[in-house]
């Protein structure tokens, strides 16, 4: 692809549905190559928009105002960044021959939905993954836990993001409240919710696979180091790379997130999430773009997760190398506010080997991601330890 000049006639335009913080990274990446970027999100002043060409707020489910918006910017590249999206609307613009959907129209509609993608995994790849049932009702819930589920068990909504939705259910006397809870706070209420066996693994991780074009042109598979990650209530709280794992389970891991990506297609970089236990693997999901956990490569890498996206959804060479261990650790709000201020980020940034970057969200919650540190070190332990101090310094509070 050749690149042209922003906000001229020869301009190379990519917008982005969904502008938060992973968003704003990208458009970053973008804007270093000369490409002219257009944020949309559902809410003014998300952390894209205030780094864009141009930015709107609509509401993305809208089929017409989605369609809309597309004819109004005609955008040669559509970058989903999130769930909530018509995608519907997505495919025709792309039959149109309106705009490209990066990676492909079927990695959205398939990795938006957890149904979709866990059957693409497990029925039409036969890829291990945990045992699981999807339900339409709470009774249906019930009787998928008690015919082979069992307890402890998730509960998930098929269209969510960052643990939202998320329950761990060990008795029957927690099934309605799970079914309710994944049942109303999924980005888009499809009526159906998916429980999943627990599995004893021994950690989780995250294998960045990036599909991108080599010297002749031709779609190659790349991977960067494995990111090892901590979760609460099914959000990631801090994450490092790299994870350490035996020599035949990172072969299983990057076969299996091969298979997932190469029936996906397209360019880009997938987050694939995978269960590991010794020298087992068992596939978990996938996002078809960067993943939170994924920040880490902002100090590790040479090229961080964003910039590899950017770069390969563009079709220009890719570097995956990981230059030092490195660490992130989740800076929250820490309060319910639309002023918030920050306090301490000149002993957070006294921290050896550390940065910091606060995402400029304009309403803070108290378990909302609000910013992240991240560190460097000679080994993982001592990148995971500045992350957590460098985090623990930074004191949000209401202005």
């Amino acid at each position: 692809m050749n690149i042209g000049t922003p906000l001229t006639p020869s301009a190379t335009r990519v917008m982005l549905l969904g502008s938060g913080e992973l968003g704003k990274e990208v458009i970053i990446a973008l804007q270093r190559l000369g490409v002219e970027v257009i944020a949309v999100d559902r809410y003014a002043n998300a952390p894209g928009h205030q780094v864009a060409h141009r930015s709107h707020v609509i509401d993305m489910t809208d089929a017409d105002a989605l369609q809309a918006l597309v004819a109004l910017e005609k955008p040669h590249l559509i970058v989903p960044e999130i769930e909530a999206l018509n995608t519907e609307v997505l495919a025709r613009i792309e039959e149109q021959g309106l705009s490209t959907v990066v990676p492909t129209v079927k990695a959205v509609q398939l990795t938006m939905n957890r149904e979709g993608i866990r059957r693409l995994a497990a029925e039409t790849l036969s890829l291990p993954t945990s045992p699981y049932a999807f339900a339409r009702s709470e009774q249906e819930l019930q009787a998928a836990i008690d015919n082979g589920i069992g307890y402890p068990c998730f509960v998930k909504p098929t269209m969510s993001s960052s643990g939202k939705g998320q329950s761990r259910i060990t008795s029957q006397d927690q099934v309605a409240k799970a079914w309710d809870y994944a049942a109303s706070a999924g980005r888009v209420n499809q009526g159906v919710v998916i429980v999943e066996g627990q599995i004893a693994f021994d950690f989780e991780i995250t294998l960045l696979t990036l599909r991108a074009k080599d010297s002749t042109g031709a779609i190659q598979t790349y991977f960067c180091e494995p990111i090892g990650h901590r979760q609460e209530s099914g959000d990631y709280v801090e994450s490092w790379q790299p994870q350490a794992m035996t020599s035949q389970a990172l072969a299983e891991a990057q076969h299996i997130a091969k298979a997932v990506t190469d029936s996906l297609g397209g360019l880009g970089l997938f987050g694939v999430e995978l269960f590991i236990k010794g020298d087992q693997v068992w596939f978990s999901e996938v996002s078809p773009r960067p993943h939170d956990t994924g920040m880490v490569t902002m100090a590790s890498q040479r090229f961080n997760e964003f910039e590899l996206h950017a770069r390969a959804i563009l079709g220009l060479p890719v570097d995956t190398r990981m230059l030092a261990p490195g660490a992130s650790a989740v800076i929250y709000g820490g309060v319910d506010t639309d002023a918030l201020v920050f306090e301490g980020l000149d002993a957070a940034l006294r921290v050896p080997e550390s940065d910091i970057r606060l995402f400029g969200k304009p309403e803070s919650f108290v378990r909302r991601r609000m910013g992240v540190a991240l560190a460097t070190a000679p080994g993982v332990d001592e990148a995971r330890a500045r992350a957590h101090l460098a985090a623990s310094l930074v004191k949000p509070r209401e202005a």
